[in-house]
């Protein structure tokens, strides 16, 4: 006989369980934007959160170091009061590249991520020529899948080159498409045989530097207990904050769920099928994030 799973509170506002919380690691690509424009909602949550006084970190798997993605946001619609800080992948890789001063770098990714390498003492060369690799993402998002680079990468994976992937999510959702991410291309390389850094959520270290950036915002260390993670990366967003010992609310993006229509409720079976695997589950799930 086994006993029946809760199931996970289906939540309509965010204020009254995010609204106990000292701060919050909020997801940006998913929950903040769509990748073509921001979402009022979600920047009118996290600006009536910090109004109350609470921290806002957005915690990202951009490439992008935190300057560029500040720019990005503001293009895309999200303005500089609905959050106190960034922490991305591309912080985190820019710090693991300071470990390879000087080394023959191949980039694996679009021009758009060549800020990731500004400043830094290395050379960007093609595959052959390389001693490590800097994924950031496929070339051509829009047209290309994993499967175009299985040969490449297991070429570079028989050369025994590490490889440092800047962004572990696999897919993300652009507009109204899903596309690949770094996180996909390295799953390839690993499989192949190839050892792979990653830089970003679910994996601790992005965490320790969400929580130093929080307690230097706070002036004082704050609880992980009393910080909440908000994101809809099942693998990334929610495991992540489970491994790092944070509550967290899942948002009901189209990344994991049928369908993202704001006015349809979340079916609870999904959701509990979602998280069967999972060591914690969120304590709630949302269609999207709203005060």
């Amino acid at each position: 006989m086994s006993l029946a799973i809760p199931a996970i509170p289906v939540i309509a506002s965010i204020k009254e369980l995010g609204g106990r919380y000292r701060a919050w690691l909020v997801d940006i690509w998913g929950v903040m934007h769509n990748g073509r424009r921001a979402f009022p909602q979600a920047v009118a949550a996290t600006q009536a959160f910090r109004a109350s006084g609470g921290i806002v970190v957005l915690l990202s798997n951009s490439p992008r170091p935190s300057g560029s993605v500040h720019q990005q946001l503001r293009g895309l619609g999200v303005p500089d009061d609905a959050y106190d800080a960034t922490v991305t992948s591309g912080d985190l890789t820019r710090y693991e590249l300071g470990k390879h001063k000087g080394a023959r770098v191949f980039h694996l990714g679009p021009e758009r991520d060549l800020p990731i390498f500004a400043g830094i003492d290395m050379k960007l060369v093609g595959p052959e020529a390389a001693e490590l690799i800097v994924c950031t993402g496929l070339f051509d998002d829009e047209t290309e899948t994993p499967d175009d680079y299985v040969e490449m990468l297991g070429k570079l994976a028989g050369r025994s080159l590490p490889m440092i992937c800047a962004n572990p999510d696999h897919l993300v959702e652009r507009g109204s498409s899903l596309v690949y991410c770094a996180g996909a291309l390295a799953a390839v390389y690993e499989r192949a045989g190839g050892n792979v850094i990653y830089a970003g959520k679910p994996f601790p270290p992005v965490y320790d530097l969400a929580l130093e950036t929080i307690g230097e915002l706070a002036g004082k260390p704050v609880a992980r207990n009393d910080i909440l993670a908000i994101g809809d990366g099942v693998n990334t967003d929610i495991a992540g904050a489970a491994d790092a010992g944070i509550d967290s609310v899942f948002v009901a993006s189209g990344l994991h769920v049928p369908t993202s229509s704001e006015d349809e409720e979340l079916d609870e079976r999904h959701l509990a099928e979602l998280f069967a695997p999972a060591k914690r589950r969120p304590l709630g799930a949302i269609r999207a994030l709203i005060w």
